[in-house]
């Protein structure tokens, strides 16, 4: 169809140039149907996606452009707008009057969250089937899971767009197979295949892979395969690859003996956890969605007894580290993120630490008091932020500090590294330290076994490693620590 020509066109103008390697991703995709844009988080890919949109609204037949990021992430976006350029999207939102308006009227640019596509498919629909509509889908790991309601009906309005483009720094954001559902929504499986199944078998880095070098041969070629499939559409840089110069990144262990009381209740809870176990046979430990929830509880013990029992009197033997930590950090003249999964834990720190004019954010939270405390920690006052991942890790450009501190970690890949490069990214000027502070002995080991292999095994299938230099990283261990950590093998405990 004829692109639709307005009245009064709107100034498609960019107030800043880019810097040479987001010029040169513009290139490589701005006449493609379909793209994949995964550079690495803090490289700025909001604006490389500012300016391919424009490029086509100037220079093709697209009417309109809609961007899909999280909820969370809509008003950066706005935000982004205004700072770099002089157009005003609308906003596609949960007042339908509203979006009744947006789907009638002449915006160029719409942005909206995931879940109001799911809710506005209808009229989303014949939207589509009036103009000549591209899709930027930001975060896109976000349909890593192809049987879910979303991402189904992503698939189902895929070849409505005529052009199509995700954006993510962490594609693999957990298992190599994430990837598979982000390829498929713009391939519609040329490229990956058409068959989940089949693929996450064949990419699922398991703990089987531990205890037979055939899978692990099968794994490693598989995975290593996965970018050569996909590079022909796709465009990754990362921090290492020289398009920009950050600071170093270190990282550094922080080791710590439980406390007596504190080793009982993790002792007398894993014994519950082995029953369970046992009862429903041990291959229980390679069903990672029926142990999670048991293995959060020993997450939990580590991180604070309290919240698993609230009788529970002594400190955890983290607090220490942390308080030594946080001392030398701000006796330094530098600012600390602090990441915990557990809320508890936020509002507690958040107290006990307000001399150092604490600030915080986690889920319970509403959005004004978030941006209350980020603006907080951007002035003299404030030394801290406490925060949750799942809250914070993205959309949030951190760099006025140069130091984060996990004082505990969940599974997921993608929490770790986001939470991390909040403060890793463009403007930083410092030498950022991340500080993981673990119990020996416990299943902080363990997570941190698994979450580097995690790492591994996503660089090798974003192209970032080639298979002989994982092969020399490659590390399954994860597989025999998870039983020696369960039942209480002398060789570690």
């Amino acid at each position: 169809m004829k692109k639709i020509h307005l009245y009064k066109e709107p100034t498609l103008m960019t107030k800043f140039d880019a810097f040479p390697y987001q010029k040169d991703a513009v290139d490589a995709v701005k006449d493609l149907e379909f793209a994949a844009i995964f550079h690495e988080q803090g490289l700025g890919k909001t604006k490389i996606a500012i300016d391919l949109l424009l490029f086509w609204l100037k220079n093709t037949d697209i009417d309109s452009v809609l961007i899909v990021t999280k909820k969370q992430l809509v008003q950066n976006w706005l935000r982004e707008f205004k700072t770099h350029t002089s157009l005003i999207p609308a906003v596609l939102s949960t007042d339908r009057r509203n979006n009744y308006l947006v789907f009638c009227g002449p915006a160029r640019v719409v942005i909206t969250n995931y879940e109001i596509v799911v809710s506005e498919k209808e009229q989303l629909n014949l939207y589509l089937n009036t103009r000549n509509v591209a899709i930027i889908i930001d975060e896109s790991a976000k349909l890593k899971n192809p049987k879910t309601k979303l991402t189904k009906t992503f698939f189902e309005l895929s070849s409505l767009f005529k052009k199509r483009v995700i954006m993510t720094g962490t594609p693999i954001a957990n298992r190599p197979y994430d990837i598979w559902a982000q390829i498929y929504f713009l391939d519609q499986g040329k490229s990956l295949g058409a068959d989940f199944n089949k693929f996450k078998k064949e990419t699922d880095l398991s703990n089987k892979l531990v205890l037979n070098e055939d899978y692990q041969k099968i794994f490693e070629y598989k995975v290593s395969a996965i970018y050569g499939k996909i590079k022909k559409f796709s465009v990754r840089e990362t921090k290492n690859s020289g398009v920009m110069e950050l600071p170093d990144k270190v990282y550094i262990q922080e080791r710590v003996d439980f406390l007596p009381a504190q080793e009982e209740l993790y002792n007398r809870i894993c014994r519950d956890l082995v029953v369970q176990v046992k009862q429903e046979g041990e291959n229980i430990i390679d069903d990672s969605s029926a142990i999670v929830k048991r293995l959060l509880r020993l997450v939990q013990v580590t991180s604070n007894p309290k919240l698993v029992d609230e009788s529970y009197a002594e400190k955890s033997a983290k607090v220490a580290i942390l308080d030594s930590l946080l001392s030398k950090i701000i006796e330094a003249g530098e600012k600390c993120i602090v990441w915990s999964n557990f809320i508890e834990n936020i509002d507690y720190f958040t107290k006990k630490y307000r001399n150092y004019g604490s600030v915080k954010i986690h889920g319970k939270m509403n959005m004004s008091d978030r941006n209350r405390s980020v603006e907080l920690f951007g002035t003299d006052e404030s030394k801290v932020l406490f925060a949750t991942p799942m809250s914070a890790k993205e959309g949030l450009t951190l760099t006025m500090a140069n130091h984060v501190i996990f004082y505990d970690r969940g599974f997921s890949l993608d929490d770790y590294l986001q939470a991390q490069d909040r403060i890793h990214r463009i403007s930083q000027k410092k030498t950022c330290y991340i500080h993981n502070i673990i119990i020996n002995g416990s299943i902080d080991e363990w997570i941190d076994v698994l979450l580097n292999s995690k790492q591994n095994a996503a660089a090798l299938a974003q192209g970032d490693l080639t298979l002989m230099q994982y092969k020399k990283t490659a590390d399954y261990s994860f597989g025999d620590l998870i039983r020696i950590i369960l039942f209480q093998d002398d060789n570690i405990r």
